[in-house]
């Protein structure tokens, strides 16, 4: 829709949540509540976008491009789009979104866009659902027509009207050369003493317009309110994520134990194995497979590449095609080349592996001194002895060896081999004697 203005109203701070971050700022599935909303709202092209925000969020960041009113004080719904009629223009319509539903999806929008587009007359297009638990949702009445009627209030209905299955939810479409008009009527005739955006639907209709309702999945239109109803959103998205991945091609040995993130892409051919859970900034490509019990965040894993079980990667790691990391490794800002391999009981931190390089069990690169972090530079078909210590900033190079339990501090040159342990002593019958001492509790 070439017109379209949208409103996001975000300016409620969530007391049942119990905390003191606002609702709309807790994270789901790897960033904010909100973030959902606003990347929803520019997936169908509006020329603006208006949040309107409490004072306690008059400074909010987000990574998208918007403009922030903030209501003060809040007095409802009516009145929150009221806020931000200065940022929008009597053109087109507006599209009313709130910043705590984080879960319609963009086809449920563009069905209404659609018939705002079809029928550009009617004033005020609401989207209704039809959930299995009605609670106290606002009800719609339609007309002969199919045009809506009618928004009765929870605490309005009598009788059978609890029985009408077409629930609001919140979602509205209004004209935007009505919109100033139709909310200068509004009054706060409520127990509440606010101003109901739903009251538009009457003055629309007492004004001789026309209303519509667009029906969408019930599932879409959870409000975040609660701390469970966040753990139901997440549910929601984990599926919705986990079965986009199969469709695409991607095998998932236990869906319901993995977890993605909201920007998590997979290639086809991936294989995810059981409990494994993905931060933001993850990218795995063609025919990789994730082990159990990993967790990823901002990791670039190369095709072919076998990650854990048990591994930990994050903080900007890059595994090149067909590297290995295994069992009880950690990996943090590091590069891997292509068969470079890290199989057990590691850290690797601000290290750039060559390819074909081994990294031997209980390898540590100290890359911290307390005070900064330095890098590790390990060369092209490197070989490193278990239980290894490289104290950076340090290069290996090229072919290089180093011995098991060697304390590396200085560079080691292409080719050569480094050994840094002590000198080992062995005492004739020692043991024996040893044990001979102890049994009498003699000294040594």
């Amino acid at each position: 829709m070439n017109q379209l203005q949208i409103v996001v109203l975000a300016a409620g701070h969530g007391t049942r949540m119990k905390s003191d971050i606002p609702k709309i700022l807790h994270p789901l599935g790897g960033r904010p509540v909100l973030h959902y909303v606003l990347d929803l709202a520019w997936g169908v092209a509006p020329k603006e976008i208006v949040l309107v925000v409490s004072p306690a969020l008059k400074g909010i960041q987000t990574p998208f491009k918007h403009q922030t009113v903030v209501q003060h004080p809040a007095r409802g719904t009516g009145d929150a789009v009221k806020w931000a009629l200065p940022h929008l223009k009597p053109e087109g319509f507006v599209l009313v979104l709130f910043g705590d539903t984080p879960l319609i999806r963009q086809e449920t929008i563009e069905t209404m866009l659609a018939l705002a587009q079809r029928k550009s007359d009617l004033a005020v297009i609401l989207l209704g659902m039809c959930p299995k638990d009605k609670q106290n949702y606002a009800r719609l009445v339609l007309n002969d027509k199919g045009e809506l009627e009618e928004v009765i209030e929870f605490n309005d209905l009598k009788g059978n009207q609890h029985e009408i299955a077409l629930c609001n939810s919140g979602v509205a479409l209004i004209r935007g050369d009505l919109l100033e008009s139709l909310l200068a009527s509004l009054t706060p005739n409520n127990a509440a003493n606010e101003y109901y955006l739903t009251d538009l639907v009457k003055i629309a209709r007492g004004k001789g317009y026309t209303c519509g309702v667009v029906e969408g999945n019930a599932s879409e239109f959870m409000g975040i309110n609660t701390r469970g109803d966040l753990s139901l959103a997440e549910a929601t998205l984990q599926d919705r994520w986990r079965d986009k991945a199969m469709t695409e091609g991607v095998t998932l040995l236990d869906p319901k134990t993995t977890y993605f993130s909201y920007d998590t892409k997979l290639e086809t051919d991936v294989t995810i194995h059981a409990c494994v859970v993905f931060g933001p900034g993850v990218e795995i490509k063609k025919g990789a497979e994730v082990l159990s019990f990993c967790r990823i965040s901002d990791s670039h894993i190369g095709a072919k590449a076998v990650v854990g079980p048990f591994a930990h990667l994050r903080g900007g790691v890059i595994l090149h095609e067909a590297a290995e990391i295994g069992n009880f490794v950690e990996v943090k800002k590091s590069t891997f080349g292509t068969k470079a391999k890290a199989k057990h009981l590691s850290y690797i931190g601000d290290t750039e592996i060559g390819a074909e390089s081994n990294i031997g069990a209980g390898t540590i690169t100290c890359n911290y001194d307390g005070f900064r972090k330095s890098k590790t530079s390990i060369g092209t078909g490197v070989f490193i002895g278990s239980n290894t210590s490289l104290v950076a900033p340090i290069s290996i190079g090229d072919y290089a060896m180093v011995g098991a339990g060697s304390v590396v501090t200085q560079n080691v040159e292409s080719g050569h081999l480094a050994l840094a342990r002590a000198a080992q002593t062995t005492i004739e019958k020692g043991a024996e004697k040893f044990r001979e001492k102890r049994r009498t509790g003699k000294e040594l």
